[in-house]
């Protein structure tokens, strides 16, 4: 049976809109075909340094246009991208390249430190690029769905990561899901301060092709420069995670955004519910979503219609995609019932690279099965709770840590909490916390806290005030180092 083809999606955008804006870095915009005449000619230089067909590239770079213009030279090649996480360490990604079977690595001057200790492949900067001769590039005027675009590693909070393999057809079935559900107008701008590294930022370039949008991409995150953006660029959807949606909603003290901004699109984990109320309040447009590397972006989000009836929800699947929650022997729970979170549908990875064990575990009768636990509703609507490695099992009460997080963190002085289970005789486990405070905050200011949102059994037995929280390249809690601190106690 043939395999479903479409046209390289640079090519073919750039062939429909032309002149039409595609990205706009600092103080340059690029149209697509301009977009497209620069990742041409890097592919013809990447080919004169031996890149070819079918390879596995690494590419460690951080958001610059040079480093959407090779991402897009790498599609034209029809390489296959392993992105790499820049704020990982040598070893971290030294031992990436060597599981990937990586041919070049593609990087620049400013990670000269970091790719110095790296002796596993052949490194390429972007710099040396710009003097590399040109050499006329086999251009992939097709793709099949099912090739391999790129792979991206998983954070990894214990024992190695895996890399997840991301089709052609995941990120084009992830940006129409998406359309689909909240819409595309003729005027959007998505603005992109996520890493291009990751797929909440690789999503974003993806759905610039596809809808032929214009894409704002910065640097790093910074909440005036966004601000000020979402006014100049009149940027109408943004990505945003917990941390970048509290510093944005202070920076705008009680200022409005512009009518014209539709979309605060909020993932990377549950949301302190306390937060979502404040954007409410504040007439915000905050839709919460539920998504991972392994669903090439979003798989669920909230609808703008209930984004206040459903608040703290993160929605109901894609248009192409199915949910359930299953218990530990595969059975579907009925309404409010918590278990695991699996979903199935065309976003959704084909496995994971080298790792055929570890897919067929994962993967149930197309089925993936997340890891993570939640509920739906008597409507259907997501309730993602927690981690499943992460549960909290006392006195037989289920207990997830981000819920007492949310909690935590509502209290104005608390900067960052995390939470972990703890051995005890009477109950097998009770909750603890660890909390960065600022200013003057007592142990029992928080205890008091718990009482007034939580159960009983919820509250921290525990508080323990630390200057900071161990977190990973992805900014996720380590909680197995919370658990080495307190048998090292």
């Amino acid at each position: 049976m043939l395999q479903e083809q479409i046209p390289n999606p640079l090519l073919k955008r750039a062939f429909l809109t032309p002149d039409r804006p595609a990205i706009r870095f600092k103080d340059r915009e690029f149209t697509f075909k301009e977009l497209y005449d620069l990742a041409f000619d890097r592919a013809g230089r990447l080919t004169e340094s031996g890149v070819r067909q079918d390879q596995f590239i690494g590419v460690l770079l951080k958001n610059h246009i040079d480093t959407v213009v090779i991402l897009l030279a790498l599609q034209l090649l029809g390489v296959k991208a392993v992105i790499l996480n820049n704020r990982l360490t040598s070893e971290e990604l030294s031992w990436q390249l060597n599981d990937s079977g990586a041919s070049y690595l593609i990087t620049e001057e400013r990670l000269e430190e970091k790719v110095k200790e790296i002796s596993a492949v052949t490194c390429l900067t972007k710099e040396d690029l710009n003097q590399t001769a040109f050499k006329s590039p086999e251009i992939m005027k097709e793709v099949h769905l099912s090739d391999v675009c790129s792979i991206m590693y998983t954070s990894g909070t214990t024992g190695h990561p895996k890399g997840v393999l991301q089709t052609f057809g995941n990120h084009w079935w992830s940006a129409t899901g998406s359309a689909l559900n909240i819409g595309i107008r003729e005027d959007d701008c998505w603005l992109c301060s996520v890493p291009l590294f990751h797929i909440s930022g690789y999503s974003i370039l993806m759905r610039s092709l596809i809808y032929g949008m214009k894409m704002v991409l910065h640097e790093s995150f910074n909440e005036q420069q966004t601000l000020q953006d979402i006014k100049s660029e009149r940027v109408t959807i943004m990505s945003v995670v917990t941390t970048t949606l509290t510093r944005l909603v202070e920076e705008l003290h009680e200022e409005a955004l512009p009518s014209y901004f539709r979309c605060m699109l909020l993932g990377g984990g549950p949301a302190p519910l306390p937060l979502l109320e404040k954007c409410v309040d504040r007439s915000i447009p905050v839709f919460q979503s539920y998504g991972m590397t392994e669903t090439a972006s979003q798989i669920v989000t909230l609808s703008p219609e209930y984004s206040i009836s459903k608040l703290g929800s993160a929605g109901k699947p894609l248009f192409p995609s199915q949910l359930k929650i299953i218990d530990e022997e595969g059975n579907v729970l009925e309404a409010f019932q918590s278990g695991e979170i699996s979903v199935k549908g065309p976003n959704v990875t084909i496995g994971y690279l080298n790792r055929e064990e570890e897919t067929k575990r994962k993967m149930k009768d197309g089925w993936f099965q997340t890891g993570d636990i939640g509920y739906l509703d008597d409507e259907g609507f997501l309730y993602v709770q927690d981690r499943r490695s992460d549960l909290i099992i006392s006195g037989g009460e289920n207990i997830y840590p981000a819920e007492i997080e949310g909690v935590l963190m509502s209290h104005p002085h608390v900067i960052d909490a995390g939470v972990i289970g703890k051995n005890n005789d009477a109950w097998g486990q009770v909750p603890v916390a660890f909390i960065v405070k600022e200013g003057s905050l007592s142990e029992l200011e928080i205890i008091d806290l718990c009482y007034q949102k939580l159960a009983k059994y919820k509250v921290p037995k525990e508080i323990y005030f630390v200057d900071e929280l161990p977190r990973n390249a992805s900014k996720k809690l380590l909680r197995r180092v919370l658990r080495e601190y307190l048998e090292n106690e």
